[in-house]
């Protein structure tokens, strides 16, 4: 009887475990999509001598375009693709029967448009005339009295048969000696090479295929036939697959997969797609119409922090405006600038937007047109003696971490000029934000700090006249907006806001308002623009830096406290009774649970809590490719400390646990104790009263480990007073921030020791 109630459990022990390691790390399978492909297969009917859009290659695999696209859909929609080649004359019998889901191999729409349903058009086609290059025909006039093949039920066909079929090709077709129908486009090439036929009517991407595959004996004529677009052809009504199937071919246009495999087959000219996706309404392009922008709080004037604890702009504003346009809900994120990247790709964020440089990253990204002519500057204090960039010769420069002005320095496409400048430094030193460099600068830890030129007026004016700013520039560079690539709709829908902005005047008043005006050069890109009458006041001044009486900053970091306040309660809540958990399975007479609990806790305790909650929160997007809401950087946060505290604090349960004597197990068993009333009566009190000191020591680690949150852009107390002390270029807001983990911590302390005292009867 006792072994079953072990058994039962260990049981129960290793099913909520399993059940919270599903949950926390996401193994559970994803979702598979139910269309009305109800096995999970997605049929693609396809034409096998069709190259370059599905065919067999030497090795005898069935490749091309279209099967590319086809496989990476199912890829992400969790389907098995079956490649069906079939008879190109039987194609609706295929479809209406339900043999295939559906026909995609260069399949024109034009003409069909009723007959079947259809995914938007991905490929903009041609009908072009091949001949042989010696045959003197150069014109399509030249093809009068000739003999011209197309493949049987091609669109070529019925560009010149069809209903839809123009005057113009109509009286071509007339001319022809004949209009010979052939089954494949390699019989056709054979007619064309043995001069049974003088010319082939064909589209224009097969067309080139065939003639750089066959040499050079074969050339196109300039003018064109016709023009139509191919489309995924589905059963009629059959909705529900064709928009699964499309929204997969959007998301692979958003993040450049679409335009990769376009660009492998030959066919970047040719597709249209992203035409297709940014005509849809500017609503439809946001997960809840939110406009998530990512962005440094501490790089005024383009973000920051003010004094009524608001983020605000040059950057800001503008992106303001623009969801205003557009109907959006605008979401400041601040970001970690070193996760800016993970931030972006998983989808987290949907911009960056903070005077953010295009020089040196214009393949990393899809930019929106630059807007601002920014230029690298060098500061230094009034009395340094430095007056030219020569100067720095032996001098210690500070420069932002990941910045431009690093990047000017030492990046790719540094120039000689910077590179020797570089070297003749004593030292070139990374400072993670400017407010530590200028701190750096006042005290003479280093001699010059090289920054962006509009961030360095803001700051010159902000702290006073005590530094200046060299004549000589170190570099220019352009700021843009940079999206995902691939996410050109997105960015095509906001530069068009930018432009109607540049038109009306509004762009220039909020520049001006920032004191940016001669920075700015959208109005050159804006196509077509007319030159925007100044209506607005002129205004000179820069920004100046928000200055705030302690009770003011105090009254802001208190929105802070409340969010280290949230990470701490809710880690103790489920991080406690989680590593009491583990450490029953950690105890567990089983080895393989065992093993289990070990190697978790080694991982928890073995690897940074930095690293955790990145995995954490980029994990699932990069594992998986899951997307989540934007409020689940809090939860990520929250399972993250969770995870790791209940590493500790199962290893600490467990010596607490094995210091209760034994004998104390076997009298509770004499006296006809269960093992539950055994734990709950006698040892845990005991193991509570043991573990008292090292928890607690836990407990006050946890408090300013809350401030690691960081890492995920979450905004808790100290990154708050951190974005503060920027802004307002002073440390006064980190000397609060220290006061308040302090008060906190010695409230724990005291709270805890309070709970010893009570516990002083089990001694």
């Amino acid at each position: 009887m006792q072994k079953k109630r072990t058994f039962k459990n260990m049981l129960i022990a290793l099913l909520a475990f399993s059940m919270i390691a599903t949950n926390v790390f996401g193994f559970g399978s994803p979702a598979k999509v139910q269309a009305e492909n109800d096995d999970n297969t997605l049929i693609v009917g396809f034409d096998a001598s069709f190259p370059p859009y599905g065919y067999k290659d030497e090795n005898g695999e069935y490749i091309g375009f279209d099967l590319d696209l086809a496989a990476e859909v199912c890829e992400r929609n969790g389907w098995t693709l079956v490649k069906q080649p079939i008879d190109w004359d039987s194609k609706d019998m295929e479809l209406n029967s339900e043999s295939i889901d559906c026909i995609w191999n260069g399949f024109t729409i034009n003409g069909r448009e009723n007959d079947y349903t259809w995914s938007v058009p991905y490929v903009d086609n041609s009908q072009v005339v091949v001949v042989k290059k010696d045959s003197g025909i150069s014109t399509l006039s030249d093809l009068a009295g000739k003999v011209v093949a197309v493949q049987t039920g091609s669109s070529a066909l019925a560009a010149f048969t069809g209903d839809g079929a123009t005057d113009e090709n109509i009286a071509l077709c007339a001319s022809f000696k004949e209009l010979q129908q052939i089954a494949d486009y390699n019989g056709a090439f054979m007619n064309l090479e043995s001069d049974m036929v003088d010319a082939i009517c064909m589209d224009i991407g097969v067309a080139n295929y065939q003639i750089q595959a066959r040499g050079d004996q074969f050339v196109m004529l300039e003018e064109q036939v016709s023009s139509e677009q191919y489309g995924i052809g589905f059963k009629k009504g059959n909705e529900a697959l064709k928009d699964k199937v499309e929204k997969a071919l959007f998301e692979m246009v958003a993040d450049g997969t679409f335009d990769q495999i376009a660009t492998e087959w030959g066919l970047s000219d040719c597709t249209c797609l992203a035409e297709y996706m940014a005509e849809t309404p500017a609503s439809d392009l946001l997960e809840e119409n939110k406009f998530v922008v990512g962005f440094d709080a501490s790089f005024p004037p383009y973000g920051y922090k003010d004094e009524n604890g608001e983020y605000i702009g040059f950057d800001l504003d503008l992106a303001a405006e623009v969801c205003e346009r557009n109907g959006w809900t605008l979401v400041k994120q601040p970001i970690d600038w070193d996760s800016k990247d993970m931030e972006l790709n998983s989808g987290s964020i949907n911009c960056i937007w903070n005077g953010f440089t295009i020089n040196g990253r214009e393949n990393d990204y899809t930019w929106s047109v630059p807007y601002v002519d920014n230029s690298q500057v060098v500061i230094v204090k009034k009395d340094s003696g430095i007056e030219h960039l020569s100067d720095l010769a032996g001098k210690v420069v500070a420069v932002q971490t990941g910045s431009s002005a690093l990047a000017s320095f030492t990046g790719d496409g540094a120039t000689p000029e910077n590179i020797a400048l570089c070297e003749s430094f004593e030292e070139l030193q990374q400072i993670a934000d400017y407010n530590g460099a200028f701190m750096n600068l006042e005290s003479d830890m280093v001699d010059a700090i090289c920054m962006d030129i509009g961030v360095a007026n803001y700051q010159i004016q902000a702290r006073g006249g005590q530094f200046i700013m060299l004549d000589e520039q170190v570099s220019s560079e352009q700021y843009g907006i940079g999206f995902k690539k691939g996410n050109e709709a997105l960015r095509d829908k906001v530069q068009a806001t930018l432009f109607e902005m540049v038109e009306d005047g509004t762009f220039d008043k909020i520049a001006k308002a920032w004191g940016l005006s001669d920075c700015t050069c959208l109005a050159q890109y804006a196509s077509g623009e007319a030159p925007v009458e100044d209506t607005t006041e002129e205004s000179t001044n820069a920004v100046e830096a928000p200055k705030s009486s302690v009770g003011s900053i105090v009254q802001q970091l208190c929105e802070g406290m409340l969010a280290t306040l949230a990470v701490f309660f809710l880690t103790l809540l489920f991080s406690l009774p989680l590593g009491l958990l583990i450490t029953f399975v950690r105890m567990s007479k089983f080895k393989l649970f065992q093993w289990i609990a070990r190697i978790y806790i080694s991982i928890m305790r073995g690897t940074p809590l930095m690293l955790q909650l990145l995995v954490v929160f980029f994990g699932p997007y990069y594992l998986f490719d899951a997307h989540f809401p934007h409020e689940y950087r809090f939860y990520a946060v929250i399972i993250g400390f969770s995870m790791n505290y209940a590493a500790y604090f199962a290893e600490i349960f467990r010596a607490g646990i094995q210091d209760v004597p034994a004998g104390q197990r076997e009298a509770a068993a004499v006296l006809g104790y269960s093992r539950t009333q055994t734990f709950t009566k006698i040892v845990f009190p005991q193991m509570v009263k043991k573990v008292m000191p090292p928890v607690t020591n836990e407990v006050i680690t946890l408090v300013k480990d809350t401030s690691l949150a960081y890492a995920l852009a979450y905004t808790e107390m100290f990154t708050l007073a951190k974005q503060i002390a920027d802004a307002q270029t002073t440390m006064l807001p980190l000397f609060i921030a220290g006061v308040f983990y302090y008060v906190f911590n010695f409230l724990v302390a005291a709270v805890m020791e309070a709970i010893e005292k009570k516990m002083d009867y089990y001694r």
